[in-house]
């Protein structure tokens, strides 16, 4: 059973090396395809993704010319991909590609993985980062009396017919919260640990201050009041 994970980039050139590596070493250990997103970059990514996967037969490519958006990226991936198991992970390197290796296991070892629904659950992250994601986790339970915690947490894994029943999915970082508020209404949820490390290169194109935040909790909290009225 193949899975196929999806991994989109905007100006990570600094990381793919290393990036491409994790890849690789989840590919010896597992049956696994990645698709790297070129999502609509101004920097070198794109040339240098396409030379550093040029021999590799389970690390493909794709090409988003103009950044729409995080979920839009992923969703360009997922379009493509080949696998029975679908999912993604981040790119910064924070969470290791390599946590999709256990991430997968949990299908393999299955006899319903088509309700399952695998998702990280991150470990050693900052004091301030974790009263974020409580606060967050608390605003959810509100507006849909439901606990969807760690709800940005990497990787993410599904079945491809949960993906198949999606229906205009967001295009930015709301699509986490879509597909694991959806997950949580019809599927078995399954949380692995995966351990939260400091960003290798660069800096996050949100996640910078807490006017940032801000903006991020604000577009959130949009879309879940238009999810409760689906």
């Amino acid at each position: 059973m193949l899975t196929s994970i999806i991994i989109p980039c905007y100006n990570e050139v600094e990381n793919l090396p290393l990036l491409v590596e994790r890849c690789r070493q989840a590919i010896r250990h597992s049956k696994l395809e990645f698709i790297i997103v070129d999502n609509g970059s101004t920097d070198d990514t794109s040339k240098q993704l396409a030379e550093l996967i040029s021999a590799d037969q389970f690390i493909h490519s794709c090409h988003v010319q103009v950044n729409q958006g995080y979920g839009f990226g992923i969703c360009a991936g997922l379009k493509i991909a080949q696998g029975d198991i679908l999912g993604w992970t981040h790119a910064d390197l924070q969470t290791d590609p390599y946590d999709t290796v256990n991430a997968s296991c949990v299908f393999e070892c299955s006899d319903t993985p088509e309700i399952l629904f695998v998702k990280g659950t991150r470990k050693k992250r900052p004091l301030k980062d974790n009263i974020f994601t409580i606060g967050m986790s608390i605003c959810e339970l509100f507006l849909h009396q439901t606990w969807l915690w760690d709800i940005n947490a990497q990787p993410t894994l599904f079945h491809r017919k949960f993906y198949e029943s999606w229906q205009s999915p967001p295009n930015d970082f709301s699509l986490d919260l879509y597909a694991f508020f959806l997950a949580k209404k019809s599927h078995k949820i399954k949380r692995i640990p995966v351990t939260f490390s400091d960003r290798k290169y660069g800096q996050s194109n949100w996640n910078i201050n807490w006017r940032q935040k801000l903006k991020f909790i604000k577009r959130t909290l949009d879309f879940s009041l238009s999810l409760k009225k689906r």
